[in-house]
């Protein structure tokens, strides 16, 4: 039984297809660990965190929040699989937005990537749902800020840390409820009966002081929509 994240998810599902697994995951079904959401039918269960479809709605945000934006540029983890860009490319098309996708597959790929960024005169960028991709965002914070691109993030970790905005779940839901599983499991139950579950509260953090050093002014309309502004 393991508790796991997306590709450590997939790693611990190929090792073993008899110990109960219990991931958070971007798509536990769109990856194929479970049949369904009310019955994996696996050994695996846990959470999906509904990550292409929150990377699309980001791009929606990240919009609203710097709207003379057509051009902007997505930091996209191949391994988090293809199915995160056809919602991202919809939004895209219906906003009008020039959509740039840049594979960061390591920290060396972050050069080659915002060297992309600016010869595409990317005006923002969305940073897709991804554990590798999060890991590296003081990197991509700081060069962000040289570059005055505002960006956007899935966990509000990024947003207090200096990026400009974050809308997803919170990280305390997603865990309470796969310690909830993990406690399931081991008191005897079977990983294929318990649901999978999605997450049910979203939040939108918006850092101002960042909004101040882009020059950016935050539509009143989506100041009114933030859970926390960070001042």
């Amino acid at each position: 039984m393991l508790g796991a994240a997306a590709e450590a998810g997939r790693a611990a599902r190929k090792a073993s297809a008899a110990i109960p697994i219990v991931a958070g995951s971007d798509d536990l079904v769109g990856e194929g660990h479970a049949v369904s959401l009310a019955r994996p039918g696996g050994n695996v269960t846990g959470v999906s965190i509904l990550a292409a479809e929150l990377n699309a709605k980001r791009l929606e945000v990240l919009k609203a929040a710097v709207p003379v934006a057509s051009r902007i540029a997505a930091f996209w983890h191949p391994a988090t699989g293809e199915f995160h860009l056809p919602a991202l490319h919809a939004v895209a098309h219906r906003l009008a937005i020039e959509l740039n996708i840049q594979e960061v597959r390591r920290a060396d790929d972050l050069s080659r990537a915002f060297e992309a960024v600016r010869a595409s005169r990317a005006e923002a960028v969305n940073v897709l749902a991804s554990p590798l991709v999060f890991s590296l965002r003081q990197v991509i914070i700081d060069q962000a800020a040289r570059m005055r691109l505002p960006a956007i993030y899935q966990w509000s970790e990024a947003v207090r840390e200096g990026e400009l905005l974050s809308y997803g779940p919170t990280r305390a839901e997603v865990f309470r409820a796969l310690a909830a599983k993990i406690d399931r499991v081991v008191g005897g139950a079977k990983a294929s009966d318990l649901p999978v579950e999605r997450p049910t509260t979203f939040e939108l953090v918006i850092n101002l002081k960042t909004a101040k050093a882009l020059g950016l002014t935050i539509p009143r309309s989506l100041l009114q929509q933030a859970d926390q502004v960070i001042r």
